[in-house]
């Protein structure tokens, strides 16, 4: 079962991740979606509009999925799916009923 705890607004986690581990981000969640990735930009712009639309990540939005959607997370092909599993588990979990 997924700790939900530790899913990131584009339904990564961050637990175990090299940079992390080694002290070169801080994490997406720790850090409000500003991490060293999005410097440029200031924040995370899928934190920022999860933030926006008060869900826990993507999947969970009334709006979801948005055309901009692959645009964004374009490191993952199957993002859709992905955060359409991670809905229906977040959706059928006992402590969300």
């Amino acid at each position: 079962m997924t700790d939900f705890s530790t899913i990131t607004a584009c339904g990564e986690c961050c637990v175990g991740c090299t940079k992390k581990k080694d002290g070169l981000c801080p994490g997406c969640i720790e850090a409000d979606g500003r991490v060293p990735e999005w410097a440029e930009s200031g924040v995370c712009r899928i934190h920022a509009c999860v933030k926006r639309h008060s869900v826990r990540f993507c999947g969970l939005c009334p709006e979801f999925p948005c055309e901009d959607l692959p645009k964004i997370i374009s490191w993952n092909k199957d993002i859709v799916n992905h955060l359409s599993a991670l809905r229906d588990e977040y959706l059928n979990s006992p402590e969300n009923r």
